[in-house]
Formats: structure tokens, sequence, C-alpha cells
């Protein structure tokens, strides 16, 4: 039998307070009443709710501090606002706040029944995410990567370092070394691990079509662009862009990727809007950058 679904309500109204509450009863879930603010402000300290059911206009603490408190201790815990009849800019007020949704009095039981599921939709999707990142700091963990020698014990340390930074990181290393598993232990274990990583491989495309896969582009840029498609550097905003066989980019590409990760700011093909993107680089490649710089595989602008 599926745990039922904690709800705390929150009003300072006994009448509104008790008919809440059997109503969420008969839908099946677990209401726990609350009648004042500063006793639902320890309950969500103290305890775990799936979500909050609270009214706006109650005594000090009211319900904007009630919602306060839930963004610092249950930030993933969705929040309905009641609300009186023309007191919606109020409502709004809170949303920007941080509030889920809002229900104006009197409501529907099948209108917030709708709204319920809807925030625990979403709190469920958070737990998944907080979930997948835990396994993927496990599955990336420094422990995971094997290794004993004087070398690799050198390679974890370097990774520990330059993860808490945000500088662009260059591995290098032959083939099948596991240069792709360092920069993703890397992004694990950085400030940005809550953000995509975004691998792309730059020997994989033809030139043209690479242009358009990093920076995207706007429907009819050219033949076949039916619709406007971001690029990969957009997906990896406030994340990790892992740019594998770097070496292997066309140097055009190269000096249009320079200037992109020096304004921070892309433009897709066809399109006259730039975009802000916040992303690290790491970079990867079987050839020692002196010698990437030599053969011409690297511009000295793009590298430095």
């Amino acid at each position: 039998m599926s745990r039922k679904a904690r709800i705390l309500v929150v009003d300072d109204e006994n009448a509104m307070l008790n008919a809440c509450s059997k109503i969420l009863r008969q839908m099946g879930y677990q209401p726990v009443p609350v009648i004042d603010g500063a006793t639902a402000i320890q309950l969500i300290q103290e305890q775990n709710f799936d979500l909050i059911l609270c009214d706006l206009f109650m005594p000090d603490p009211d319900g904007m501090a009630v919602l306060q408190a839930a963004r610092q201790h249950a930030p993933y815990t969705p929040v309905i606002i009641f609300t009186a009849y023309g007191t919606v800019h109020r409502a709004v007020e809170a949303m920007k706040a941080g509030a889920f949704d809002f229900i104006e009095k009197p409501f529907e039981a099948e209108h917030l029944q709708v709204l319920i599921e809807k925030g625990l939709q979403q709190s469920a999707l958070y737990q998944e995410r907080n979930n997948l990142l835990q396994q993927l700091e496990q599955q990336y963990g420094l422990d995971n990567i094997i290794g004993k020698s004087k070398a690799m014990q050198e390679i974890l340390r370097l990774v520990k370092q330059v993860a808490e930074s945000d500088v662009s990181v260059f591995i290098t290393g032959e083939s099948g070394t596991g240069k792709e598993l360092i920069a993703r232990s890397i992004h694990a274990h950085s400030p940005r691990r809550k953000s995509p990583f975004v691998p792309v491989n730059c020997g994989a495309f033809p030139e043209n079509l690479f242009e358009a896969e990093l920076f995207g582009y706007e429907k009819g840029a050219f033949t076949g662009a039916y619709r406007s498609k971001p690029g990969l550097l957009e997906l990896a905003n406030r994340g990790t862009f892992f740019l594998d066989e770097i070496c292997e980019m066309p140097p055009a590409l190269q000096v249009k990727l320079l200037r992109v990760l020096q304004d921070g700011q892309v433009r897709r093909l066809g399109g006259q809007q730039t975009r802000e993107v916040d992303v690290r680089i790491v970079a990867a490649s079987n050839l020692h950058p002196k010698d990437a710089l030599q053969c011409g595989k690297l511009r000295e602008d793009f590298y430095y």
C-alpha cells in the first residue's frame, strides 16, 4: 500500500481548517492541521511534509512568514497559498517569493485537488532529481576511480583541487585512459554538479553541422530547419561543457567558440538575439597541447 501524502494545513479559522482537513482525508491524503503560523514554522523545521497549504492572512507570523520558513527549511516542498477574494495581488507576491500556486476562498474541492496533484508531482520530480544527483556523485566519486600508483594519486588530488574552482581544464592522455571519466568526476564534485554536464565529440560532426549543434539555429536558418533548436552551449548553461578530442574542432569554429567564451553570449544560426550562457569548459585530447599548437590543430588564442 502506497504511503499517504502528508499535507500541512495552516489556517487561523477553525471552520476552514476543519473543512479543508476533511476534504483532504476524503481525497486520500494525510492532513496535519495547524491553527497558527508559529506552530506551522516549528513543524516545518522539525518534520517533513509532501506539500503545504497555508492561509496568507493570519495574525503574525502570517502566511508570508510561513512561506519564508518553508523556502529556508524545506525548499523542495511546494506551498499552495489560500487567499481571500479580491486579494489576488498579494497571492501573486507570494508566488514571486516562492509559492507554488494559490487558490481563492471559497474554492471548489476539485480545483484544490488539481493543484495538490500538480504540487505533489513537482515534489516527486525534485526528489527524483536529488536521487539522480546522489547517484551521479556516487558513480563518479573519486573512490570509484581505481588507481594506486603515485601518478594516479596525483591526478585524483588535482581533480579534488580543480573541481572546487571554476577554471577551464585541459585533460590529455591516450585514447581509452579515462579522460571523460575524469571530466565527469570534476563536474560531479564541482559547485555546478546540479546543472547539466554536456559532452560533445569534436570529431564526430562535419564542420557545417557542428556549428549548428554548438550554437543552435532558428527556424528557416537553412534548408531543413523547420523549427528552432537550442545549441549544446545553451543546454549546458550553468553547467559543464565537455569538448572531447578538442583538437579535431575546425579552426574556424575555434574562433567562434572563443568569442562565446569571451563574451558569455551565444547567437543561434539565422538569429539576431544573443543569449547569455555560463559554462565551464573541460576539454580533452589525445594530443599534447604543445604538439597540437605546433601542427596547427589548435589555435593559440583559443588554447590560452
